[in-house]
């Protein structure tokens, strides 16, 4: 790849959301800011390697995007509002206050974040518009075809312009609950990449858990005081340290206490830690009290904090879980909470708790009931455990590590 060509992926990452937002703001229509923003980032693949990349790469992007925008304008014979065109054209209004917050990234965000879209919309639609990942792009990542994600996002600015939904960051007293829902988002995405539904090559999809993070960093700069925002971060700077121990040669999933710590992202490390101290020096000064992003990224940070796993402090991560069950009681915390209790108070105890809840169809559930039973020394149990774990695993990666662990009961 030429240095220009480079350039141009690298501006088009940096630059296509700041495109698109800018576009949709002024002419309020998505399919006008994606095409536009389209034809604007290939005109600059074909000029850019002749005339060089222009000092100001963003700001040539968006005036040549406004031009190609308004010629759409003038040649659809459909739009006869010659007002809008002039308005688009000129555009010398004073802008209506949209919010809280005025930027258009932010704005962008949270409308293809609506809760009004359906929560696979939100994805694709964040994807494609936020984060400048092609149709195909996405699709690969969800394992669905090009034409069912291209219909799936059309569908999703169709319902943003038929149901008027507002081009704007929420007001201060709705932000907190829109902001959950943005932050919603980028974890899943987040989590596709971590732990992808895919083959052995594609069980774990840096470019998703990159994409996540960059956008998440987008945020955290547009709200520097939320918490929730510093926490998601933090969280996934700590599980993308060990992105590169998490897979075998073998293309088994490696688990934590086994990874090895060497080859862990110090730098990635040092960032979550100093935005999880941050946010714990707030709480002592009598902020907020810490929602879920925060406490789990406390959690990932006492993992993350020895080099070896038996010098895990596991009775403050059943106290970090004992304040998220306080959040969020909901059966797949309390798996995680029973996970740690067996390392602090052995397996007899965790395994009472777990089989208290009514998880049968998610394959951690029945991949924990092993692990627990196999350490008590139930190996039939534990086989029986196994099978359905390996039935209802989506991951290749976990299904093998799964399928050898049951495999060796044989041999125990």
């Amino acid at each position: 790849m030429s240095p220009v060509e480079e350039a141009i992926t690298r501006v088009h990452r940096e630059e296509w959301a700041r495109v698109v937002a800018s576009l949709a703001r002024r002419f309020g229509d998505l399919d006008i800011a994606e095409d536009a923003a389209a034809e604007a980032f290939t005109v600059a693949v074909e000029r850019w390697p002749l005339d060089g990349v222009p000092p100001n790469p963003g700001a040539w992007l968006t005036t040549t995007a406004n031009r190609r925008a308004i010629d759409r304008i003038r040649r659809e014979s459909k739009r006869d509002d010659k007002q809008k065109e002039a308005v688009a054209m000129h555009d010398d209004t004073p802008h209506e206050p949209l919010g809280a917050i005025e930027d258009d990234r932010l704005r962008l965000l949270f409308t293809c974040c609506h809760p009004a879209l359906a929560p696979e919309a939100r994805i694709a639609l964040t994807l494609r518009m936020v984060g400048g990942l092609t149709v195909p792009e996405i699709a690969k990542a969800f394992l669905v075809q090009e034409t069912t994600m291209g219909q799936r996002i059309t569908r999703a600015k169709n319902k943003i312009k038929v149901a008027h939904i507002p081009y704007r960051v929420p007001e201060a007293a709705d932000l907190p609950e829109r902001v959950s829902g943005v932050l919603a988002v980028l974890f899943l995405v987040f989590n596709e990449g971590y732990l992808s539904s895919g083959d052995h090559e594609n069980s774990v999809r840096g470019d998703l858990t990159l994409e996540a993070i960059r956008l998440t960093r987008l945020v955290r700069a547009l709200l520097p005081e939320d918490g929730e925002v510093a926490g998601l971060l933090a969280l996934m700077l700590l599980i993308e340290a060990r992105r590169t121990a998490r897979i075998s040669a073998t293309g088994e999933l490696v688990r934590l206490d086994e990874q090895d710590r060497g080859s862990w992202d110090l730098a990635l490390i040092a960032e979550g830690h100093a935005l999880v101290r941050e946010r714990l020096g707030v709480v002592a000064n009598g902020g907020p009290r810490p929602g879920r992003y925060q406490i789990l990224a406390a959690i990932n940070a006492v993992h993350t904090s020895v080099r070896d796993a038996r010098d895990t402090d596991w009775s403050q991560i059943v106290a970090l879980y004992d304040q998220m069950v306080r959040v969020d009681p909901s059966p797949i915390v309390r798996l995680n909470r029973a996970v740690a209790v067996a390392e602090l108070d052995g397996p007899e105890v965790a395994l009472a708790e777990i089989d208290r809840l009514d998880l049968d169809g998610y394959h951690a559930f029945h991949a924990t009931r092993a692990d627990l039973l196999r350490r008590l020394g139930r190996s039939g149990e534990s086989r029986a455990a196994y099978d359905r774990a390996i039935e209802l695993a989506e991951n290749a990666a976990e299904a093998a590590l799964l399928t050898r662990r049951r495999d060796q009961l044989g041999r125990g």
